[in-house]
């Protein structure tokens, strides 16, 4: 009997793909932001920025049209519009059509861009998927080239022409109009677009860039000849009134082509200003890319300008007894413009809001620590100014921290024996990490910061609590352990239990990165979730992401060798295609998986997972789910009679409980 068929059959035809430029049109979120327009248009405004970084344009005009489109032009080069030698099409139309494709791939010595902030490859063509309609002229070789898309396609192809009586002789213009249907608002925000300008004309000394208003006919420019500098000048005479207690520390320095470690070129230029009271400005960019949740950069100016600071005190004893300095100190009144350039910078997500490369936090440190202790050492007044600043710091936060100071009376003698605590005494800084197995303590313990991260290594996995009463819970020397290290009582979630005795800000699960480390994971989640769920509540708990692969990259153009991290499968194929679109051969990169922590040395460790500007914390809470949702859901799953209806949800939602819980 021959069986019906329906059309829900799996066959060949069922697979979808997205083509050109459809990935983005399916889910525009992931390449952008989708409340309004403006980072379509950054797109666009970073290129024509990357070629003044380049010191080929010398006028950036952002026009706002009537009709609702925005223009971006530039004086520079001009995109090239000859056939492409692999794809045999206009060059300009593979990039507006085509993601991953640009001239800032070529990190050569003859790359067309050595440092550029546009480097996810998505770009303007990412601009032309979510527009209307985009015309392009440019200006290049002695002749005027024409070309305009709608929804992403061509509809007029590469046209040229002679030059118009007044028109330049190179440069670009893109128009576009943005679609409206990918944006929660077309509009797109005045006040940050004269924002994003102005940081621009400020990171390009002597480059004028304008914004106009072609309905009203209303002009502005900016063009900052003393670039950082005049900057936050001008940004702390409009936040606060306070003086900087020292002159503005400034210094601008760059790897040269034998540095060890970075590729030449890679540097930072800073402003920085001390005040005792008011706001504090704070910006950073990298390659002119505004990173607004900071980064690595960030960390890596915080690390060295402390480094400096602290030598300096230490240098002339200028430290009161029983005080210690902290980063914090030196950073809590410090404004600054940073403006770092990196080779190939790794971003997080594709908006570019936060730089996530490693190896700017050690960039960015030395040049600046190196700076500013030249700069204090012939400046001896000065620095003793900014010393007795960062002490009267130092001393403020001590007053506080005795507030909430941690116990230590009886405490001390009752902690358990492989605890291995911290030496601060300000909770709101301590972090303890619950680290599975000896072998894994060991490498944490000497990985650590003993100043304010204690370790606490648990032995085999811990009991599935969930449906343990709670007098019985310290029968379980594992969770013995873990309740006195914390210094609270089991509670109940209506109960008001006294958090007093919290000895840890932050308490960290720490575990291998693969099945049995996720077993680990959600014991000691179910444990804090029905036993301690005010430190959920309170944000107390969280989980770290160490790496399950290392990957050892040769040098390739200008990027020396480095070593890259993986927290799974996707980021390591995530990878290994860059490399391969950088022009590094298959099979000449190595894999090393870990097979857990224990195989990690210390200083890797600490670098990966430990390090607060390096490390990726997940800090865990209930989300949108709720206290009831939550715990039917945790009886699902840990419940020991559950079994048939934890069966039933995991053949129906397997694949989605990572994201789930």
């Amino acid at each position: 009997m021959a069986t019906k068929k329906t059309t829900s059959d799996y066959s060949e035809s069922s697979i979808r793909v997205l083509k050109g430029l459809e990935p983005v049109k399916q889910r525009p979120g992931m390449y952008t932001r989708t409340e309004n327009p403006l980072h379509i248009i950054q797109e666009v405004i970073d290129n024509s920025s990357d070629e003044a970084l380049g010191g080929f344009a010398k006028n950036i005009l952002v026009t706002l049209n009537a009709d609702g489109s925005v223009s971006v032009e530039d004086d520079g080069r001009g995109i090239p519009v000859g056939l492409h030698p692999e794809e045999k099409v206009p060059t300009v139309e593979i990039v507006f059509t085509r993601l991953h494709a640009g001239g800032k791939f070529d990190k050569g010595s003859g790359g067309a861009y050595s440092f550029s902030g546009g480097l996810h490859g998505v770009g303007v063509s990412v601009t032309n998927a979510l527009s209307t309609r985009l015309e392009i002229t440019v200006w290049r070789d002695g002749k005027a080239h024409d070309m305009a898309f709608a929804d992403g396609d061509v509809v007029e192809k590469l046209k040229s022409r002679a030059l118009g009586k007044d028109e330049k002789k190179s440069g670009t213009r893109v128009t576009a109009w943005p679609n409206a249907k990918y944006f929660d608002s077309g509009a797109i925000p005045l006040g940050e677009l004269q924002r994003l300008l102005r940081s621009k004309a400020v990171l390009l000394p002597g480059v004028k860039v304008t914004l106009l208003h072609a309905k009203t006919g209303d002009i502005q420019s900016w063009q900052y000849d003393q670039g950082l500098r005049g900057y936050l000048v001008e940004s702390l005479a409009q936040s606060t009134s306070a003086e900087p207690v020292i002159p503005l520390f400034e210094g601008e320095q760059y790897a040269s082509a034998d540095a060890e470690g970075f590729a030449e070129g890679e540097g930072a230029a800073w402003v920085v200003a001390w005040t005792e009271d008011g706001n504090v400005v704070r910006e950073s960019y990298v390659n002119l890319i505004p990173t607004s949740a900071g980064g690595t950069h960030e960390s890596g100016l915080r690390e060295g300008l402390f480094g400096a600071v602290k030598s300096f005190v230490e240098m002339h004893s200028l430290l009161p007894k029983g005080v210690k300095l902290l980063p914090d100190d030196v950073f809590a009144r410090a404004s600054f413009v940073l403006s770092a350039k990196v080779l190939d910078p790794q971003f997080q997500g594709q908006i570019k809001e936060r730089l996530n490369s490693r190896d700017a936090v050690r960039l960015v440190s030395g040049f600046a620590r190196t700076a500013l202790e030249l700069w204090l050492n012939q400046h001896v007044d000065y620095g003793k100014k900014l010393a007795e600043l960062v002490i009267k710091q130092a001393q403020s936060r001590l007053r506080s921290a005795q507030k909430v100071e941690k116990k230590k009376s009886s405490g001390v003698a009752v902690l358990p024996g492989k605890l291995t605590d911290c030496e601060s005494d300000d909770i709101t800084r301590n972090e303890l990490f619950l680290v599975e197995g000896d072998s894994a303590g060991g490498s944490a313990k000497m990985g650590r910061d003993k100043e304010f991260q204690a370790i606490l290594p648990l032995r085999g996995k811990v009991l599935n609590s969930w449906e343990t009463e709670r007098d019985r819970l310290f029968a379980n020397n594992e969770i013995h352990d873990i309740a006195v290290a914390i210094g609270v009582d089991p509670h109940g979630p209506n109960d008001t239990p006294d958090l007093s005795g919290l000895r840890y800000g932050r308490i960290c699960i720490l575990s291998d990165a693969d099945v049995d480390g996720s077993h680990i994971q959600v014991l000691l989640l179910t444990l804090f979730f029905k036993h301690f769920p005010q430190l959920i509540a309170r944000g107390h708990i969280c989980v770290a992401r160490p790496p399950l692969y290392r990957l050892d990259a040769p040098a390739r153009g200008k990027k020396p060798a480095q070593k890259l991290y993986a927290l799974d499968d996707a980021e390591l194929t995530a990878i290994e295609d860059k490399l391969r679109k950088d022009g590094v051969k298959e099979g000449a990169w190595s894999i090393a998986r870990f097979k857990g922590l224990g195989e990690m040395n210390a200083e890797q460790l600490w670098e990966t997972t430990m390090n607060p500007d390096t490390r990726r914390l997940l800090p865990v809470s209930l989300g949108n789910f709720g206290l009831e949702i939550s715990q039917a859901r945790f009886n699902m799953l840990m419940g020991k009679g559950e079994a048939a209806a934890r069966r039933a949800w995991l053949e129906e939602h397997g694949n989605e409980a990572e994201a789930d819980i």
